[in-house]
């Protein structure tokens, strides 16, 4: 059984940082794809980052890009999600989702990521 685990979730100050962790368990995932997705108080879900193979192709949403960076790290299990600069909007319990496939073929697609975590709440105050 495959299973996330996010962690490193918190409130912060707009400005502020944070590195979000998740620690798969029951399935090696060195060449699977990982996503981080948040969804905002009120709005849908939206796939803010995510490495689309092992190779470290890496999709930011416009949100995302200059500020998040995805990473992994194969031999603990986990992948990463430092945000730098966060804004308010930021705000929004932030999941980690792999497909069960291994691949994806588009990274912004909620219906391409099978397996997700509990999540992990950030909230950033102006």
């Amino acid at each position: 059984q495959v299973q996330l685990v996010e962690s490193g979730g918190g409130s912060v100050q707009a400005g502020d940082s944070l590195r979000l962790s998740c620690v798969v368990h029951g399935r090696t995932f060195a060449s699977n794809a990982m996503g981080w997705i948040r969804q905002a108080p009120g709005k849908e879900r939206e796939v803010v980052a995510a490495l689309t193979f092992s190779s470290g192709t890496t999709y930011y949403s416009t949100s995302a890009k200059g500020r998040f960076t995805i990473s992994r790290d194969n031999a603990k299990n986990t992948v990463y999600l430092q945000m730098s600069s966060l804004k308010p909007e930021d705000t929004g319990v932030y999941y980690c989702a792999a497909p069960f496939r291994g691949f994806i073929y588009n990274a912004s697609e909620l219906h391409e990521y099978d397996y997700w975590g509990q999540g992990t709440q950030v909230t950033v105050s102006a």
